[in-house]
């Protein structure tokens, strides 16, 4: 895509509640977690342009929330900015970069990364070719909490021009640490996207890169949290009978592990769904949340480890039926994982939805969070913990289109 999706509107609507908030911040074991009596969620006004799309939210050291996105500039030109949320504001958009010749696409979007207090990295895709899906992973830096940003360096260094994308960045080795997909041996091979990785200095020197798996599915996007132990991957596999579940990597200090396969889902699918995983950590507290449509069924499932991703207990089914995936994932201090997900309420109508997984007990039920077309359009909703609530953003489709933040009180 070289615009910005536009579509039909959106409306959020107030969550209802029922049971007391203690509830949640319990931690009893047997107690059923739910997200009832928090009250709604209450609209900020965005900091973005009209036609604008493609938000990502990231948190900072100190808690507040960080959010970039891309906005048409005059002509071709498309802006990449980023800004902070200030309280209930979110501060002047500041500008990272502006370009004529990006890849811009709905599933394959930029992202900010708070490292340290300082230091941040950002990243956006450039075209490299005349091919549709010829594209690079470019990756800025700032040495003062976003203010200023560098020339973009890329992190692979192979030179084809092939897709390059689904980019994951994080903090690692006193710099950045980025993977993603890799098409390099596409030209040679049908569909031999890899998954490769790269640590960065801060001055945006390559310090080591590599690849952690030679067959992948083609365009899921990647995500990474860092454990007590280190950085841990997850992303959508693929096997040469074409089984595309998810896999875990950890980087155990030397390598990247053996891959972990998250459930027996066993989806096998002729062609990518680019539906990809989310994943969570607190010390070693590792969460992931996946979509897969296996056996016909339409669902999301979350597995927990609490060994730093060395391994996973069962999956837990979060929902099926209607669920349409671009899942979402996030941590609370004592453990409960809220899960985020796009899918169709019993009428037929795009929704997000969100439900809380305890450690132990029983699953809270099934929240709606907003109507929505969940076409392309609407992109992937967003959602970060801090502060004591839940931060969301998400495209709202239009002429034009307009991203649209939301916060609820968790107390």
């Amino acid at each position: 895509m070289t615009r910005l999706p536009h579509n039909s509107g959106m409306k959020y609507l107030a969550l209802t509640f029922m049971v007391a908030a203690a509830l949640l911040f319990s931690g009893c074991d047997n107690d059923q977690v739910d997200l009832s009596s928090l009250g709604g969620l209450v609209p900020l006004t965005s900091p973005s342009a009209p036609a604008s799309g493609e938000p990502h939210l990231a948190v900072a050291l100190d808690g507040s929330v960080v959010m970039s996105w891309l906005e048409p500039a005059e002509g071709k030109n498309f802006s990449f900015k980023v800004s902070t949320l200030e309280g209930d504001t979110w501060s002047a958009p500041v500008t990272i970069a502006q370009g004529s010749d990006w890849f811009v696409n709905w599933a394959d979007y930029p992202s900010v990364v708070p490292l340290t207090e300082s230091e941040w990295a950002a990243h956006w895709l450039v075209r490299n070719g005349d091919h549709t899906y010829a594209y690079d992973v470019v990756i800025a830096r700032s040495s003062d909490g976003g203010e200023t940003w560098s020339d973009p360096a890329q992190p692979h260094t192979d030179g084809t021009d092939t897709e390059h994308g689904f980019a994951s960045l994080f903090p690692w080795k006193d710099g950045i640490g980025a993977v993603w997909l890799d098409g390099r041996f596409s030209s040679r091979e049908k569909s031999a996207m890899t998954l490769r990785f790269a640590n960065l200095s801060y001055d945006g020197e390559i310090l080591d890169e590599g690849e952690i798996d030679n067959l992948v599915c083609d365009c899921c996007m990647t995500d990474v949290a860092v454990a007590t132990d280190g950085p841990v991957v997850v992303y959508r596999g693929r096997t040469k009978d074409e089984i595309r579940d998810h896999l875990v990597r950890r980087y155990d200090g030397e390598r990247w592990s053996d891959p972990i396969v998250l459930g027996d889902d066993n989806w096998k699918i002729a062609g990518c769904p680019v539906n990809g995983p989310a994943i969570a950590a607190s010390g070693n507290d590792v969460v992931v949340a996946w979509f897969t449509a296996s056996r016909r069924n339409p669902r999301v499932q979350m597995a927990r480890s609490s060994d730093g991703g060395r391994t996973f207990a069962e999956p837990i089914l979060v929902d099926s039926g209607k669920a349409s995936g671009r899942v979402d994932i996030v941590l609370l201090n004592d453990g409960v994982a809220i899960v985020s997900w796009a899918g169709k309420n019993d009428a037929g109508n795009g929704i997000i939805a969100m439900r809380a997984v305890p450690p132990k007990g029983e699953l809270g039920p099934i929240r709606l969070v907003a109507e929505t077309d969940v076409s392309r359009a609407a992109g992937f909703p967003q959602m970060v913990n801090t502060n004591n609530r839940l931060l969301f953003a998400w495209t709202k489709p239009g002429d034009p289109a307009q991203i649209e933040t939301f916060y609820l009180p968790l107390k």
